[in-house]
């Protein structure tokens, strides 16, 4: 990495344009938002070791817009990182799952491979640095408000502690959006051309948390594809209807197939 100097902050020059790695091709993820049960992993993993997925996302620890849990809204906690460590270990999956507070870093970071840094935590410094020092990759996912300084300005907690294997991901941005009454997010499709201007950083797409609506999640995620993303991760569920958390947001794993046929379509034309 280069010299930070108080000339580079005042300019608002994103130091993250130094930063040219080559350590990741492709960030391909599916999986449900919330671990659930082992019949729940283990169906999403069979589907995914079938089509070649590599990637499984699953959230033991889920924080929520609401402190409330019920038989019907609730996570697993420790319970969901012994599930994911069994799933790991059978289907020989690399692991992505979110880190919520420093103090459960220890618990996790045998199990999961890709440590994933939500939206609601882009502002935390203090989990960025510690996660910056496990030297795993990082999945920082966009705020909902931040701007594209503020984005860069996470990464770089991340990078500056020596840890250059961060990966970006669009999520949804909280603007006056026109598509349902219900949203609260939408894709900012451009962050992913202009993130590729400025650094040499990954940037994927999560197409379902900007929609909240699995009926075109894959619209946007073909979207990203043509702009130029990196890869996406996506919730998918064996019966969406019934999902514990964003139930909406689900597609099933029978789409998969269809789904990555159409993304790879896509790749393939913008890659030649």
């Amino acid at each position: 990495m280069k010299d930070i100097t108080k000339d580079d902050i005042q300019s608002n020059i994103p130091l993250t344009t130094a930063i040219k790695t080559q350590w990741l091709d492709e960030f391909i993820a599916f999986g449900p938002c919330t671990v659930e049960s082992i019949e729940q992993m283990e169906q999403t993993a069979e589907a995914l070791v079938k089509n070649g997925v590599r990637y499984l996302r699953g959230g033991a620890f889920k924080p929520l817009t609401f402190p409330y849990r019920n038989e019907r809204m609730y996570e697993l906690r420790l319970e969901g990182v012994e599930i994911l460590k069994h799933i790991k270990k059978q289907y020989d999956l690399k692991i992505v799952s979110e880190v919520t507070d420093v103090s459960t870093i220890d618990d996790v970071i045998d199990t999961f491979d890709v440590l994933q840094i939500g939206s609601r935590n882009m502002y935390n410094y203090e989990l960025l640095k510690e996660v910056a020092q496990s030297n795993k990759p990082v999945l920082l996912k966009r705020h909902f408000g931040a701007s594209l300084r503020d984005f860069l300005g996470a990464a770089e907690y991340i990078l500056s502690g020596g840890n250059d294997k961060v990966i970006l991901c669009e999520r949804g941005i909280s603007v006056a959006n026109t598509h349902s009454l219900t949203s609260r997010f939408i894709a900012d499709i451009q962050v992913i051309p202009i993130i590729k201007k400025y650094t040499g950083l990954p940037i994927v797409i999560d197409p379902s948390h900007a929609t909240f609506d699995s009926t075109i999640v894959p619209d946007m995620l073909y979207a990203g594809a043509a702009a130029g993303a990196d890869g996406f991760i996506i919730e998918a569920h064996p019966t969406p209807h019934t999902a514990a958390v964003d139930r909406q947001n689900h597609i099933s794993l029978q789409s998969i197939p269809e789904l990555l046929h159409k993304y790879n379509g896509i790749k393939e034309i913008i890659d030649t």
